[in-house]
């Protein structure tokens, strides 16, 4: 579960470790064409040496893949693009290296007590409720989201994922990359570039004549597909949100006031720590590390010369309860300002810790939390409110009462949606509101069912619900000339513009002689040329100058000019590399730090070949066609995988 791996981490660098594995297994773990054998039985999906793999595990990973690209990208994947971006590959890459990582570990003889996985869990800031404290209502929503049928399965997945970070998090520790390629990444990264750039009004400069019909037409049966006109669907829809059962919660104030004296609960504000962590492999080498630190005038300079760089060691300002380890939370907690502990030997690590920034707790008043009191008080009840209004929903679609007589008798949000394509607009463009965050699911729900067909509820983000009624189907089309005239004739003129634009700065570049600047162009075009100041291959861009402009310009040599289109089209921006300065010699602390990131690069190289190993020890079987049964669709080739 990607949630669990995100919860389930005890520190910076494990969640490094974990993440660089789940990439190790999609490269290595299923990627080549030789191992593809059927499964041997058809309700496995895969299997890897002894553990199969069930189709209602893949199903689970491939929603969570898809809640978190949908997240990324801010919209629901339709099926479609689940399958151009690898959803499948993805999911069952990490199910078979979850798989050979727990068969190893069993082979070890790894165990996570009862005790740590519990303190894990109430540790875990996903859990907490509005106090800071760990919320049984959170804890069961999160689980009915993330589609977990009882406590008792989340409480064994979180045990497998310390367990399997007990395996990772060491990996590489002692690894340290070579001097010159420290000095090689330096010198790539800061070398520095100055251009030259102008922007002239070329749509003054250039016109283009009125297109022929006969033009129109054939740019018309050139590009057919971008006229056509997608598949509508009329809809009703009745939201049953978490605001909506909230506003329906009665809180008085003297529940408020006493949950506020109830002596079960706090409401104070724990004190919290800016901790800094050094994670070592053993003991002997945290007390000579604390011999050099505990010495040194700056504790920041010496930590980043010995490799610990204070980005990476900064757990950030923590309460002892977001601490996940016991012993290391007691020892953080009992230090000094500024104090550097000995070698603490944790669950997991030994470290060494420093305290540089204490802010103590206090107790809040009433006056101060009986907001956050009344809101805590009608999310405990909102669950159950929930509940009762989905029942009654429910009872009434039984009884086939339509969503809209559903909506005016229980006060719900109702709305009727007479066209929306898959894209959430309508023929014209125009966007279709849904009020709601999950509108994307919502639609792609409704373009997943046919009609006549009854549907079941969403379940919504929020822990609310949707549904809907489908009413009608319009076909996609293509449309004809005579419907789509006035959009041929603009995009062909457009078109046409760009090349005469592209056409004339080219011209005039090649105008250019050996050296010369850019003065000769705005001179003939109009403009007024800039000059930035030094930038780098990593350093914010130019306004208007693309990822794939600046890195064309730090290939190119010294004098080198050329053009890319401006954003709307109408214009192209002429640059030129007026300078290279190369980089200096770091200093010892940007040598350390990047000595840092070179050894974790190196861990991935060991992941890798930790994988391999795994890979070949336990074999692997992949059944395709379940695959793409389990997905609703075309599985991908092999060679996707």
């Amino acid at each position: 579960m990607l949630d669990a791996m995100r919860r389930g981490v005890a520190n910076v660098l494990a969640k490094i470790l974990l993440g660089l594995l789940v990439v190790a297994f999609a490269y290595w773990g299923i990627g080549n064409y030789d191992i593809f054998r059927r499964a041997a039985r058809n309700n496995t999906v895969a299997t890897v040496g002894s553990t199969r793999i069930t189709p209602e595990e893949f199903r689970q990973a491939y929603k969570e893949e898809m809640a978190a690209l949908a997240r990324q990208i801010g919209r629901a994947l339709t099926p479609e693009q689940a399958q151009m971006l690898g959803v499948g590959p993805r999911a069952l890459a990490r199910l078979i290296g979850f798989s050979a990582l727990d068969l190893h570990g069993k082979a070890l003889d790894l165990t996570v007590s009862d005790v740590v996985v519990r303190n894990s869990i109430f540790a875990d800031p996903s859990f907490q409720g509005p106090d800071g404290k760990f919320s049984k209502e959170q804890f069961y929503r999160l689980l009915h989201q993330d589609g977990y049928r009882s406590e008792s399965s989340y409480i064994e997945e979180r045990r497998r994922d310390l367990a399997r970070q007990q395996l990772t998090e060491t990996l590489g520790a002692g690894a340290g990359p070579q001097l010159f390629l420290v000095e090689a990444l330096y010198r790539y990264r800061n070398e520095t570039r100055i251009l030259e750039h102008l922007t002239p009004e070329l749509g003054k400069l250039v016109t283009v004549a009125e297109p022929t019909q006969e033009q129109l037409q054939e740019h018309f049966r050139q590009n057919k597909g971008h006229y056509i006109a997608l598949e509508e669907r009329k809809t009703n829809l009745l939201l049953l949100t978490r605001e909506a059962a909230l506003s329906r919660v009665k809180v008085t104030d003297e529940e408020i006031k006493a949950a506020y004296e109830d002596p079960k609960t706090s409401h104070d504000i724990p004190e919290k720590r800016r901790v800094a962590q050094l994670t070592f492999a053993d003991k002997a080498a945290a007390e000579k590390a604390y011999a050099e630190l505990s010495g040194a005038k700056s504790f920041t300079e010496a930590a980043a010369k010995a490799g610990f760089p204070a980005t990476d060691i900064d757990l950030g300002l923590l309460t002892k309860a977001e601490m996940i380890d016991p012993k290391i939370a007691d020892a953080a907690f009992a230090l000094k300002k500024n104090e550097l502990s000995r070698p603490v030997e944790g669950q997991f690590s030994t470290v060494l810790l420093r305290v540089s920034e204490i802010e103590p707790g206090r107790t809040r008043t009433f006056d101060e939390v009986k907001g956050e009191i009344r809101d805590a008080l009608a999310a405990d009840q909102v669950g159950p409110q929930l509940q009762q209004l989905h029942e009654q929903v429910e009872a009434e679609r039984a009884k086939a009462v339509p969503l809209k007589e559903i909506a005016e008798a229980l006060k719900l949000p109702f709305q009727e949606i007479a066209a929306v394509n898959r894209t959430g607009r309508t023929a014209d463009g125009n966007a279709v509101i849904i009020a709601h965050p999950d509108a994307p699911k919502i639609i792609d729900a409704v373009f997943a069912t046919a009609p006549g067909v009854e549907t079941d509820g969403i379940d919504l983000s929020d822990g609310g619900y949707a549904w809907f009624e489908l009413l009608g189907v319009t076909p996609q089309r293509e449309r004809t000339f005579d419907e789509v005239t006035d959009a041929v004739r603009t995009n062909f003129m457009d078109e046409e513009r760009r090349k005469e634009i592209a056409s004339l700065v080219a011209k005039k570049i090649e105008e250019l002689k050996p050296g010369e600047g850019l003065e000769k162009i705005a001179k003939a075009l109009g403009g007024k040329v800039e000059r930035t100041a030094p930038l780098k291959r990593t350093g914010p861009a130019p306004a208007g100058f693309t990822p794939a402009t600046m890195q064309q310009a730090f290939e190119s040599p010294k004098g080198t000019v050329s053009s890319f289109p401006t954003a709307d089209g109408k214009s192209r921006t002429i640059f030129r590399v007026a300078d290279v300065i190369p980089a200096g010699t770091p200093t010892a602390e940007e040598a350390a730090a990047l000595k840092t990131e070179l050894a974790r690069q190196q861990r991935i190289d060991m992941l890798d070949q930790y994988v391999a190993g795994l890979r070949t020890r336990y074999g692997i079987t992949v059944n395709e066609k379940l695959i793409g049964d389990v997905i609703g669709g075309k599985t991908e080739t092999p060679t996707d995988y």
